[in-house]
């Protein structure tokens, strides 16, 4: 019987070998970021190729105009939800629910929760509140304290507080949970939840 070989020869092994290198050089090449380097400013571009540097120029110019007004507004951002927390607190005061609701964003998405009831909606968080604050006896004088705004992300904050109504027979009083999102209009509560201390 002749034997047979069953490896292969060693030719066959180093043509194999190389052709896997080739291969791998090509798909790093190909998935792999080129790195820019500097060129050499006596070096002569050849012909019909343009420099990269201005291309970079240009890139890198319109990263920053993107990226100022974002940081404009995340500087911004405490004293911005502030404003709106004081404003709906003036609102509240003077009797206007609706001048009070503009401190929420008007989507079908926000959420106000109060006890064990989840509301949705722009206009049922503000029918809530017309329903259940009817007249300025109702209404009491409005206080927001001890208010925590803490950045979550760039257009994301989350802020905690204590609320307290002021009125004639009673003073109603709890703790509050607000997200506030970044909208084109400005910092708006998508998200509230609000609780009452036991009586």
């Amino acid at each position: 019987m002749k034997p047979v070989n069953v490896f292969p020869s060693v030719e066959t092994i180093l043509h194999c070998s190389a052709w896997l290198r080739k291969s791998l050089v090509a798909y790093c090449r190909f998935f792999m970021p080129q790195v820019i380097r500097q060129s050499n400013p006596t070096r002569t571009h050849d012909a019909g190729t343009a420099p990269r540097a201005p291309a970079i120029a240009i890139t890198g110019c319109l990263l920053l105009m993107t990226t100022v007004p974002l940081r404009a507004h995340t500087a911004n951002a405490v004293p911005d939800i502030q404003s709106v927390l004081h404003a709906q607190q003036d609102a509240w005061n003077r009797g206007d629910i609706d001048g009070f609701m503009n401190g929420y964003a008007r989507s079908a998405s926000t959420v106000f929760i109060s006890g064990d009831e989840a509301r949705r909606g722009w206009e049922t968080v503000r029918d809530r509140y017309r329903q259940k604050y009817f007249d300025r006896t109702k209404m009491g004088s409005l206080t927001f304290s001890e208010t925590e705004i803490t950045l979550i992300s760039p257009d994301a904050a989350v802020v905690l507080g204590r609320w307290r109504l002021k009125r004639v027979n009673d003073e109603p009083h709890g703790r509050f949970t607000l997200i506030f999102k970044l909208l084109p209009e400005g910092w708006r509560i998508v998200h509230d939840h609000t609780s009452a201390a036991s009586p």
